[in-house]
């Protein structure tokens, strides 16, 4: 709960920084988002990790998903900054990261540890965030790839929307994950209390 707590503080707080940065400049604030999601998307994959560490999860686990999730991160910010013009390709580059979290998730040692439980609470939690991983972090791409001048969306959508998207990506994301740890955390206080 308390790591959900904080991904929920850090991007608020982001938010507002965002929201003055676009007041004042009227220019997307890039460099805020980057700053917020190379604090959260490390921090969602440790709750991965801290709901299968009763259940044998490894440290290699926590490391491996981190790395991952920052891979992702930072070719993403490449190709959204520093290499626009060629951004579809660092965006493919950043895919990587993202397809080593699915793997894991879906398929790897992550999948594994989850099935192995008899947990049915932690095995609906677990199932429901990998829907996130596969539904929700799909949102990202489609913003992403809205970047005007190499992204594969660049001119169907308007530049401002490509704030919008990943605003509405960081709601769903962020706050459902939170949810679903907090439905996992009171159901496992309520079969600790039986």
């Amino acid at each position: 709960m308390l790591i959900s707590g904080l991904i929920t503080f850090i991007a608020a707080v982001h938010y507002f920084y965002m929201r003055d940065f676009w007041a004042e400049t009227g220019t997307s604030p890039t460099e805020f988002r980057y700053i917020d999601w190379i604090l959260t998307v490390p921090l969602m994959c440790v709750e991965f990790y801290l709901i299968l560490k009763a259940f044998g999860a490894k440290m290699d686990l926590l490391w491996k998903m981190i790395a991952y999730s920052l891979w992702m991160l930072i070719f993403g910010y490449l190709g959204e900054t520093v290499y626009r013009d060629s951004s579809a390709i660092w965006g493919a580059i950043s895919t990587l990261g993202y397809i080593g979290i699915f793997y894991e998730v879906w398929f790897g040692s992550a999948k594994k540890l989850s099935q192995g439980s008899n947990d049915p609470h932690l095995q609906k939690a677990f199932n429901t965030l990998a829907w996130f991983i596969l539904v929700g972090w799909a949102i990202y791409p489609i913003g992403y790839m809205a970047i005007p001048t190499d992204g594969l969306l660049s001119g169907v959508l308007p530049l401002e929307s490509l704030d919008i998207i990943y605003n509405i990506g960081d709601a769903i994301n962020k706050i459902g994950f939170g949810l679903v740890i907090y439905s996992l955390a009171i159901s496992s206080g309520k079969k600790a209390e039986a």
